[in-house]
């Protein structure tokens, strides 16, 4: 329980990290990118957020009589979705300069760099991108299945837990990817890694999710994260 928790708080350990002066200026970028992202989110949702609600819990079916219970999970549901459709777009932007601020983290946490890592921006880009687009792909597999789930009567409350495991557990993948990737481990090795700690990877991706609802900290929370899971590396898998 004691190392649950401690994971848990990772991210905001991580958050914490970014203010370090030897790690503001490798920040700018992905912070910058959070905030537009997360403004056109906000906006977005409040546009379509009754929509969604009026379609889960329409008025004439019986899961109208639990609508006090069910439309919390709902409207989390809903805000799940929109927040990591968005957060996959500003990570696949953001990920040469996160591969970089993971690196940085790591300079600061250990004394020294990743090897082999250059530092080098136009180095990060293609690499970085593919291995976003490889997330997206491996999220995208499992996704339609639980959304299928959820339009389904009666079954659409199970698949709006399903999502939030689901969406724990890739964000978890997606930020773990960047200090784990520095050293040159493949995605299969990794979510391999983090399959042996379930419990850990659901916390640290529920961690970082709460960041993103936090009004202002939202604005952090990727780097937080990248921070966060490059220091969870550190501790869990100094030598994976």
């Amino acid at each position: 329980m004691t190392s649950l928790i401690a994971i848990f708080f990772m991210p905001f350990r991580g958050l914490g990290m970014l203010f370090r002066r030897g790690l503001r200026r490798y920040v700018f970028a992905p912070l910058f990118i959070n905030i537009l992202i997360f403004s056109l989110t906000a906006w977005l949702g409040s546009i379509y957020f009754q929509e969604f609600i009026d379609w889960a819990l329409p008025a004439d079916s019986w899961l109208s009589y639990l609508e006090w219970l069910l439309w919390p999970l709902f409207a989390l549901t809903y805000l799940v979705i929109a927040f990591y459709s968005f957060t996959m777009v500003a990570n696949l932007i953001a990920s040469p300069f996160n591969s970089i601020l993971a690196a940085q983290v790591e300079r600061e946490l250990t004394g020294r760099l990743p090897e082999d890592h250059s530092g080098s921006l136009m180095a990060e880009i293609i690499p970085a991108i593919t291995g976003e687009l490889g997330k997206i792909w491996y999220f995208a597999l499992r996704a339609v299945p639980v959304l299928i789930l959820m339009i389904i009567p009666g079954l659409n409350a199970i698949g709006s837990v399903l999502w939030l495991l689901l969406g724990f557990w890739f964000l978890s993948i997606e930020y773990v990817d960047y200090p784990m990737g520095n050293h040159h481990l493949r995605p299969a090795e990794q979510r391999r890694l983090l399959r042996q700690h379930p419990f850990q990877t659901w916390a640290f991706g529920a961690a970082a999710n709460l960041l993103m609802m936090i009004p202002v900290l939202n604005f952090a929370a990727m780097p937080a994260s990248v921070a966060g899971a490059t220091l969870w590396r550190i501790k869990e898998w100094n030598n994976p």
